[in-house]
């Protein structure tokens, strides 16, 4: 199976389970688990419960070998050949595990057997198990139609005499083993059973306050944001209701919080008209106007002087309108900002803001050579440092302000500092949004570029904003 067959096996696998129910999932856990412990446990014991009877039962062979050898050996010195066929068809008789036994003579010779009257021995059982000089005992297993045969060969007076050989069924072993194994699977069985009924016990009592959950979740969903998820525990799944409320909570907050803002997007763009308007009637209209009763004087005018004298008024008319205009379009959206980036849209407006306010304000920047960063950064970049600018203007009352952009390939950082007379931060944001726009302002521009802004001021020592924005890697 290739990689990419392997993956779609294991898409597939997901799918089909991702389709289930939790309580089926925690249910299949369950009985996974048990019959997985159930069956890896009745698999050792079969094997740890098969080897120690294997042992055991091959050296009950070993001493029932060597005992029968001893017992043989005077019979194979005298020639008592009756007595031998005897002494191993007695054990035979009187041990149910022995399949059977013959003794063979130095020679090679089988002198006695218990394979019954027929003539034939079994080809090749003589040499399956040879007995090396010297040796005590040799143990072969031997595969036979009626399963393993442990072939067990023993000298008889240290091999003088012959070699006895007896072969010993498993059969005791395999019962043995199979009647644990059949107990054990029964107890597994059994113990699944209970798992599963104590698994939908405890399956009901987990689902039941996901489905409340699920249900409260889908009210959010309709923007109904006084859904509350019962506790039902004090565990996960309780700390999970509680993370919900609260989260449905500063959603409802945040709702009421965008409401305010549309609505003061609204009032502040009917403002804006109203200002650009009230600039283009007071100073850009009155001035065209002038410009217009110039222009008929000038029809009546003959004196060269005269003209040269109102044809200058009139030049300086037309540029005092036109920085008016262009000033009025650079509040609006500095084209410099889309042309040039960031950095050449601050320094023009850090310009103009020393000639208005009569401010120092110097501006570093690190990192940010001939680099344009997303529009989006770049728009809330410049707003939020003209915004905090206009606020040390009209609030600090500063002789200094000191702006600093550092750039790294991932994060964007801003500092805005002024020594100014300084405010309580939290007295400022708790005494309401009315009175703050500009700083919930200025956090929401942060927020809406991924970005985290920071105010640190006390009164007499000044105002630091921070400003970290995430930058995409390059």
């Amino acid at each position: 199976m290739d990689r990419k067959a392997f993956r779609e096996l294991i898409e597939r696998f997901w799918e089909i389970a991702g389709g289930v129910s939790v309580r089926t999932k925690i249910l299949g856990i369950v009985l996974g688990g048990t019959l997985l412990f159930g069956l890896t446990t009745v698999l050792q014991v079969r094997y740890a419960l098969h080897q120690v009877l294997v042992a055991r039962t091959q050296d009950w062979g070993i001493a029932m070998a060597s005992d029968l050898a001893a017992r043989s050996a005077d019979l194979v010195l005298i020639n008592d050949l009756l007595g031998l066929h005897r002494l191993l068809q007695d054990a035979i008789l009187h041990n149910s595990e022995l399949r059977y036994l013959f003794v063979l003579s130095p020679q090679g010779e089988v002198l006695a057997h218990t394979f019954g009257t027929s003539p034939e021995f079994p080809a090749g059982l003589i040499e399956a198990n040879p007995l090396p000089p010297g040796a005590p005992y040799r143990l072969q297993p031997l595969r036979t139609p009626e399963g393993i045969i442990w072939d067990i060969a023993v000298p008889i007076f240290r091999g003088r005499a012959g070699v006895l050989r007896l072969g010993l069924r498993d059969t005791a072993v395999r019962t043995a083993v199979n009647t644990v194994t059949a107990w054990l699977m029964l107890t597994t069985m059994v113990v699944s059973a209970l798992s599963i009924g104590i698994a939908l016990v405890l399956t009901h009592l987990i689902v039941r306050p996901i489905r409340s959950l699920v249900e409260m979740t889908e009210r959010v969903a309709r923007r109904d944001f006084t859904a509350r998820a019962t506790v039902w525990a004090h565990d996960e799944i309780g700390a999970l209701a509680q993370a919900f409320n609260t989260m449905v909570e500063e959603l409802a907050q945040q709702e009421q919080t965008r409401a305010f803002y549309l609505r003061r997007i609204i009032e502040a763009q009917e403002e804006e008209r109203r200002r650009i308007a009230r600039e283009l009637h007071d100073e850009t209209g009155q001035a065209l106007a002038s410009l217009w009763v110039g222009l008929r004087n000038l029809e009546q005018t003959l004196d060269p002087d005269t003209l040269r004298t109102r044809l200058e008024d009139l030049y300086h008319l037309v540029d005092q309108t036109l920085n008016r205009v262009r000033r009025l379009a650079f509040e609006l959206r500095p084209s410099v900002l889309d042309d040039l980036g960031l950095v050449a849209a601050l320094e023009r407006y850090i310009r103009d803001y020393r000639e208005r306010f009569g401010i120092e304000v110097e501006m570093q920047i690190v990192g940010l050579d001939e680099r344009r960063i997303p529009p989006t950064i770049e728009t809330a970049v410049y707003r939020i440092v003209q915004e905090a600018l206009t606020n040390a203007a009209k609030h600090a009352r500063c002789q200094r302000i000191s702006v600093l952009l550092q750039a790294s390939p991932r994060l964007l950082s801003v500092i805005v500092e002024d020594d100014g007379c300084g405010f309580d931060v939290e007295q400022a944001l708790q005494a309401g949004r009315e009175s703050r726009l500009g700083l919930y302002g200025m956090r929401e521009r942060a927020q809406l570029v991924g970005g985290t802004l920071t105010i640190e001021s006390t009164p007499g020592q000044g105002t630091t904003i921070y400003l970290r924005v995430p930058l995409e890697s390059a």
